[in-house]
């Protein structure tokens, strides 16, 4: 079996960067990781690779350093067959979500995405704060940004939630699509054109799988019969998985994320409430806190009902958990150069 490595994103620079680094590795895209085991697309095939020394030593450091799905790496053989991932490409884009420990640490859940869509069912409502916190995460990673609305076959009118919900994605585009009728895909087919990767995040049961298999034109991921009562859906993909496209491109599945935290990056923030950022910029003063300012142009907008004071006080609770991550971020990397210096203080010299 061999693989089109071009189909799924190897050019130029990716090139250029391995024979910088190693000429006698050879270069593939991580589809998988398993406990620390990856699944590898080489030119000749997948294979199962391990994490190299050189790997491990950076994750030591810093756990974003670890591979993950859509990753492009270079990779080692050994005289008695293994094979080992010893260097990680640099990532053009990365979606990271806050892990759950107090080391203020992240998680990569997906590498090199050229978008990434935000995956809601419309059916029985769509949850607009999780759009709006997922959005800011899409924004973060450097990729385009899509909001996808799924089973759209089940809504009334889907037409119409996809314009209500275009108030909270200010310049990205909404689509309510149907996997199972294959109705509104054509769009997200040209995000997985040759050379592109097309990300999807969301919560269980939204009906990703659904349209990794639709887009992929098989059946690639398990799927589960959504429940009638409450048009949800059971937990079905427990692993990030990249999957290629017939015709080049590929799609990445993530596991349905029940809780996304976010770092201290503000820029995905100020790009997904982007309304609110202009109104702020109106404000008279530069560093206004939109509480008892004079001349405050978010105030006023909340005041005339332009700004929905639903909307406000969601920018309000990621602003304030953004803030309080860039503190235990900034916390713990002073702790780690405070230690370091300690370290080489006891540092022994006699022989």
């Amino acid at each position: 079996m061999t693989i089109d490595l071009t189909a799924l994103g190897w050019d130029a620079d990716r090139a250029a960067h391995h024979r910088r680094r190693r000429t006698d590795h050879r270069p593939g895209r991580v589809a998988r990781v398993d406990r620390g085991v990856c699944t590898v697309l080489t030119a000749d095939g997948p294979v199962r690779a391990s994490l190299g020394g050189a790997v491990l030593a950076a994750a030591a450091r810093d756990l974003t350093c670890l591979p993950c799905a859509g990753d492009w790496a270079l990779l080692g053989t050994w005289p008695d067959g293994r094979v080992t991932v010893e260097v990680v490409l640099p990532r053009r884009t990365a979606l990271i979500r806050r892990t759950a420990g107090k080391d203020a640490s992240g998680q990569v859940l997906a590498a090199n995405l050229d978008a990434a869509a935000v995956v809601e069912p419309v059916h029985p409502e769509p949850d607009v704060g999780r759009i709006e916190r997922l959005l800011s995460l899409a924004h973060e990673s450097g990729a385009r940004p899509l909001v996808v609305l799924t089973k759209a076959d089940l809504a009334a009118d889907p037409a119409a939630v996809a314009r209500q919900l275009a108030g909270v994605a200010p310049g990205v585009p909404v689509l309510a699509v149907s996997a199972e009728r294959g109705t509104g895909l054509d769009p997200l087919r040209a995000e997985v054109a040759p050379g592109r990767t097309l990300g999807l995040l969301g919560p269980s049961g939204a009906g990703k799988s659904s349209l990794v298999n639709a887009l992929a034109g098989t059946v690639v991921m398990p799927t589960q019969a959504i429940r009638r009562v409450d048009g949800k859906g059971r937990h079905t993909t427990t692993w990030r998985s990249l999957v290629p496209v017939p015709g080049g491109g590929a799609v990445l599945d993530t596991p349905g994320v029940r809780a996304v935290g976010l770092l201290d990056g503000s820029a995905g923030l100020d790009r997904a409430f982007a309304d609110i950022a202009e109104l702020a910029a109106g404000c008279r003063y530069a560093d206004c806190t939109h509480e008892s300012e004079p001349a405050c142009a978010v105030r006023e907008a909340l005041a005339a009902g332009d700004l929905p004071v639903r909307r406000w006080e969601s920018w309000r609770r990621l602003q304030r958990e953004v803030a309080h991550e860039s503190g235990r971020r900034a916390a713990r990397l002073a702790a780690e150069r405070r230690g370091g210096w300690r370290a080489g203080r006891r540092r022994p010299t006699r022989s």
